[in-house]
């Protein structure tokens, strides 16, 4: 049995094992371990798709709509720097993936991926480069251009090299023999210099492109010499992959790894490169960034992993050498929808955001705190409150879960969840409550404090 019909095989019995299951899941998942707590930093945003520290340490923000802005990580300030009228939204298309000079004191220039429709109503895709003047963004020049686009599959992330080269990647627009093309620029990376022209020392002469045979990704992050790229998957095999100058990795052809008789030969005769990692079912793997910041020291040394249809984040921590990935940890399941990207500052700060009003998620009627970006934190330790009481305090009963709240704020929110995301209870309050909720079965729940700033969540395990 191969590693795709084990997926599927897994999940069936999962229905079967509901004492057991949830138990293993979530001690895999390092949920009795570190604990967190959250802040929302701003919301109300439309599909943010990326997000990244710059360096006047405010997160820039392209929301796929054609907005690009920047946002006080203190405050929740956002200046809009731009609405590009020309980026045409359609389904998964629009603005997406920006990088910032890397010297942008003396080069203040912000590059943008995105769709656009030309006259003839057909969906394209481009790279542009625009000035920063300090309060707006003014438009300098298109470096790559005529890149197919359509309503799917159009995942395109940025990344300026140190050797001030652009990396580019680039769905394929939903037509999946593009991939295995090397006339076409679609399901690819590319590389260009930073003025559109192409490097000489690219793999394939005259070509910006670098690596091939991908299908959309959508999460990228070098680290030293290191490139890792996040890609969708269709039914099975989402992937985290190592990407290496002029290799394959196998799309349409090969799905995941080299495990199946057809696939098997096709590496052989092609030299497919095999992911690092690899999901079925299908996570929906999206922004990926590498952590190896002081204020999670058990994130260190990893690569941060946010998903959408599995609404997660996921940690994929790297061996001494940077090339394997020695533990799997999965982290705020189902607590904030779907995620499309995240970043870290400097100083090991981590950010995530929403995408749940991108049409997949909780649209057409979100909730009114959609789209948003958080900030993660680590949980006060309890040793150091003092006599304060702790917001949540929970026991249990045979039966029935017993839940005394104190806060704080002028309003709040009390939620419980299941395992599978499905909620339970929902109730709004003022002051100190106490709530008594009948539970279903014995298992795994989530129980989220919100209000107009944090969420406080603890998650636990009732065995009768």
């Amino acid at each position: 049995m191969n590693r795709k019909t084990q997926g599927f095989r897994w999940l069936f019995s999962i229905g079967r094992l509901w004492t057991i299951v949830p138990i293993l899941i979530f001690s895999s998942v390092g949920l009795f371990g570190q604990q967190y707590t959250f802040r929302t930093v701003v919301t109300n945003l439309d599909t943010p798709w990326e997000i990244l520290w710059g360096p006047d340490n405010w997160i820039w923000v392209t929301e796929r709509r054609g907005r690009v802005s920047r946002v006080n990580p203190e405050t929740g300030e956002q200046q809009v720097l731009a609405e590009i009228s020309e980026v045409a939204e359609v389904t998964e298309s629009g603005l997406m993936g920006m990088a910032l000079h890397p010297n942008f004191a003396d080069s203040p220039f912000v590059y943008l991926v995105y769709t656009y429709r030309t006259q003839d109503g057909n969906l394209w895709n481009k790279v542009a480069v625009y000035e920063y003047t300090g309060d707006s963004l003014r438009y300098r020049a298109t470096l790559l251009d005529s890149l197919y686009g359509w309503r799917i599959h159009d995942g395109a992330r940025l990344w300026i090299l140190p050797d001030r080269t652009l990396l580019i990647t680039m769905g394929d627009a939903g037509v999946m023999q593009r991939s295995q093309q090397l006339d076409n620029l679609n399901g690819k990376v590319l590389r260009i210099r930073l003025d559109g022209t192409i490097p000489a020392d690219n793999p394939f002469p005259d070509s910006p492109i670098y690596a091939y045979g991908l299908r959309n990704s959508q999460g990228l992050v070098v680290v030293g010499d290191r490139i890792y790229l996040s890609d969708h998957g269709p039914a099975s095999d989402d992937e985290v992959n190592l990407i290496l100058k002029g290799r394959n990795y196998g799309w349409p052809n090969v799905m995941g790894w080299c495990d199946d008789p057809d696939e098997q030969q096709f590496c052989q005769e092609h030299q497919v490169v095999e992911p690092m990692a690899a999901w079925t079912p299908t996570l929906a793997v999206c922004g990926l960034d590498y952590y190896n910041g002081p204020k999670f020291p058990e994130w260190q040394h990893s690569l941060l992993l946010v998903t959408l249809k599995a609404a997660r984040l996921v940690q994929l921590k790297l061996n001494a050498a940077g090339d394997s990935i020695v533990q799997e940890r999965h982290f705020f399941v189902k607590q904030f929808g779907r995620l499309r990207d995240l970043c870290i500052s400097p100083d090991g700060r981590v950010f995530i955001a929403t995408s749940n009003r991108d049409g997949r998620g909780r649209s057409p009627f979100p909730l009114p705190e959609d789209d948003r970006i958080i900030e993660i934190l680590p949980a006060v330790n309890r040793k150091d409150e003092g006599r304060l009481d702790p917001p949540l305090r929970i026991w249990t009963q045979p039966q029935r879960l017993q839940i005394a709240v104190h806060h704080q704020s002028p309003s709040a929110t009390l939620q419980v969840y299941d395992l599978y995301g499905r909620l339970l209870f929902e109730r709004s309050f003022q002051g100190a409550q106490q709530f008594a909720i009948v539970l279903p079965a014995a298992g795994a729940y989530l129980c989220q404090l919100r209000d107009d700033r944090s969420i406080i969540a603890t998650r636990w395990v009732v065995v009768w």
